[in-house]
């Protein structure tokens, strides 16, 4: 039986790749995808989701969220994904649009009218989710999991300890981990380690025309470590489909909202803070990079058929 799904995200490069992936696979029934300001503008990142389900030929409803954190200024990732989120590949100009309704009330919709609970994964700042746990609170009760793409229990990548998705918004990072609910946090422990290898990058093209899109769009990403491209938010979809494959650890996390450790996913692994045996957050700590690149290499030539 397919889960469930409601994926939030802010498309951004890996986010496309996290999509592609998604909306392809058969064991995932993805109700609504909603959008959020975090690698660029949120008009932006609404128009790729848009694009990528054209592409696909997906009819998914799609709505708009957040334009900004609920308390700070807004700065993109555009120096990273570009000016539109989503270069290198030539989308044709989109002929559908978003629902009438904002993200909140579209994810409100589908909770409340979903015969079982259902997973809801994210990959960018958590403004949406925030706003959805402060104006339904009662809406908890639909909720099966998040699978956050975000984090790090062991430093940053946009300042020594905060990762880009936290950081964005580290206060409505804080109300979604205060929430209660189920959360798997994959972060940067494991997505660094799961590099998408130029080995790997270079087959792209040779996997029909999704294979072409995915190598023009990962070519153009300026997100470069020693030994490949981390496609941070594909691992959100492998854990969903097989968490097996990642490993986990059960921690008591808690979000930095001010000062220069803004962002900060804090695992209180001396039970300092809190009572022996608490835990409000599944930390993904490791992975199998081949195992990794192999998977999505399988996922893209399955997206053709």
């Amino acid at each position: 039986m397919a889960k469930s799904v409601i994926l939030d995200m802010d498309p951004g490069i890996d986010d496309a790749a996290a999509i592609a992936v998604a909306v392809n696979r058969p064991d995932l029934d993805i109700k609504l995808i909603t959008a959020v300001a975090g690698n660029v503008s949120v008009d932006k990142t609404t128009l790729n989701v848009l694009k990528l389900l054209e592409f696909f030929d997906k009819d998914i409803p799609v709505a708009s969220g957040a334009k900004a954190p609920l308390k700070r200024e807004f700065v993109d990732a555009s120096y990273i994904h570009g000016e539109s989120g989503m270069p290198g590949y030539d989308f044709p100009e989109v002929t559908t649009k978003p629902l009438d309704v904002d993200a909140v009330e579209a994810i409100h919709d589908v909770l409340t009218h979903s015969e079982e609970p259902i997973t809801i994964i994210a990959t960018g700042a958590y403004t949406n989710l925030a706003l959805l746990l402060q104006q339904y609170p009662e809406d908890k009760a639909y909720i099966k999991e998040f699978i956050l793409m975000g984090g790090s229990i062991s430093g940053g990548n946009v300042s020594s300890v905060a990762e880009f998705n936290v950081f964005t918004d580290p206060d409505a990072a804080a109300i979604v981990f205060e929430s209660g609910l189920p959360i798997t946090m994959i972060g940067l422990d494991v997505t660094l380690k799961a590099l998408l290898t130029t080995e790997t990058i270079n087959a792209l093209p040779d996997l029909g025309e999704a294979g072409k899109m995915l190598y023009g769009i990962v070519t153009a990403y300026e997100d470069v470590h020693d030994g490949g491209k981390p496609m941070h938010d594909v691992n959100t979809i492998l854990y969903a489909v097989d968490p097996s494959v990642i490993k986990t650890e059960a921690l008591a996390v808690d979000v930095v909202t001010d000062g220069p450790a803004a962002g900060a996913t804090v695992a209180d692994t001396q039970h300092r803070w809190h009572e022996d045996g608490f835990t409000n957050v599944n930390v993904g700590v490791d992975i199998d990079a081949h195992a990794f690149n192999k998977w999505f290499l399988e996922q893209v030539d399955e997206m053709n058929k």
